[in-house]
């Protein structure tokens, strides 16, 4: 590497270490503005959830970086055996697909056996005859995206390795991932469903997604990146919008140029008058829909741009001092077609439901609060309510 490179790289880190710094920052900063202002409990925990994939993410960043610093990567022109973030281990997983399409699982050992049959089980929930290649890739990425984002519970189960979290075993089992893990994961899925994937790395081998062939055609899936979510933004992308946040071996892995299986692509509309967008984000929020995909032709330009980035600040804004703080959280992308531009809105609703007793049985609740009552029944609730609800608007 050049001695300008070493320096562009060393001022690149320098500057994402100095973003990690402002992040923690505006934490703190959100942490005691919730305090201050009676936030609720579920705003706090969305913006800690939020920062910590965001710096989950800056840590695999910097590692990769620092690896360039170091004159010690490439990009090697293969899809396994590639090492990403220099820890975690791109490996096939083809034995375990294999055995799973042939029924003769005698020549895996018992950690893949385990694999191949938690994954067996999940496709079993989730897969019909009925479904085709698209389908059943939707089916998986939605069951990975909803149930692999963190561990359920409140005793969390302890991996037996740090390794594991680059492989399916890890990700079925401990729900502790790297984006290793998913894409690995997402792979051994497909190839099991005799559905073409690939696993990519990016050029500076500290991020790996997937390629998935359907119909002949290959779209980027990056389930690490919605994980939480489920709202598509990775899903069956092409070269193009991929292009915008990651650069791959293109010489190396197929190219990706077709928008008949993009989800975001699928689910638009064109729109003209981009004034219009607070109407049409008004209408999907009524309806409770969960993604408002539209269309720009190549007149959107950056300072038209600006103004629709205005107006969702706005309506964010507004949103966020409704009575719907709390229940919605809504954020949105740009991503480059190959004339024009796709705006994608998120609505991402919260569930309000207090889910975490439906577990515990009738018994176990009135002996709960009969122990509560019985070491602090003397103490008398002294709780302005009123004075709460003044101060928190």
């Amino acid at each position: 590497m050049s001695k300008s490179a070493k320096i562009a790289v060393f001022l690149l880190s320098f500057l994402m270490i100095l973003c990690l710094g402002a992040e923690l920052a505006v934490g703190w900063f959100a942490y005691q503005r919730l305090n201050e202002t009676g936030g609720t409990l579920d705003g706090l925990r969305t913006d800690n959830s939020s920062l910590r994939e965001e710096l989950g993410d800056l840590r695999e960043e910097l590692a990769g970086l620092q690896k360039i610093l170091n004159g010690k990567t490439n990009d090697p022109a293969q899809e396994d055996d590639v090492t990403i973030a220099g820890e975690y281990v791109i490996r096939s997983t083809l034995p375990i697909s294999d055995a799973y399409r042939s029924g003769d699982r005698s020549a895996l050992d018992d950690k893949q056996k385990e694999t191949l049959d938690m994954a067996a089980a999940i496709l079993e929930q989730i897969i019909s005859p009925e479904m085709d290649d698209y389908e059943k890739e939707q089916a998986v990425y939605v069951w990975m995206t909803e149930n692999l984002a963190q561990d359920e519970g409140l005793l969390p189960v302890i991996p037996r390795t740090q390794a594991d979290c680059d492989n399916p075993y890890g990700v079925l089992k401990f729900h502790n991932a790297v984006c290793v893990g998913y894409a690995t994961t997402f792979r051994m899925f497909m190839q099991m469903l005799d559905i073409p994937c690939m696993v990519v790395h990016n050029s500076e081998c500290y991020h790996s997604w997937d390629l998935v062939q359907l119909n002949g055609g290959w779209y980027h899936t990056d389930i690490y990146s919605d994980a939480g979510d489920s709202n598509f933004t990775h899903f069956n992308l092409t070269d193009l919008m991929q292009g915008s946040n990651q650069s791959w071996n293109t010489e190396f892995f197929p190219a990706a140029s077709s928008y008949e299986y993009c989800y975001a692509a699928r689910a638009s509309v064109e729109e003209k008058d981009m004034f219009r967008v607070p109407a049409l984000v008004r209408k999907a929020l009524d309806d409770r829909e969960e993604l408002l995909s539209l269309r720009f032709g190549s007149s959107m330009d950056e300072t038209r741009a600006r103004v629709v980035q205005r107006m969702l600040n706005d309506i964010q804004n507004r949103l966020d001092y409704s009575e719907y703080s709390g229940d919605l959280y809504m954020d949105w992308n740009w991503m480059p077609l190959d004339e024009g531009w796709l705006l994608t809105v998120n609505l991402n609703w919260y569930d309000d439901s207090d889910d975490e007793d439906e577990d515990i049985s009738e018994e176990y609740m009135e002996k709960a609060d009969e122990a509560v009552n019985d070491a602090f029944g003397d103490i008398e609730e002294d709780y302005d309510y009123d004075e709460y609800e003044d101060n928190a608007y």
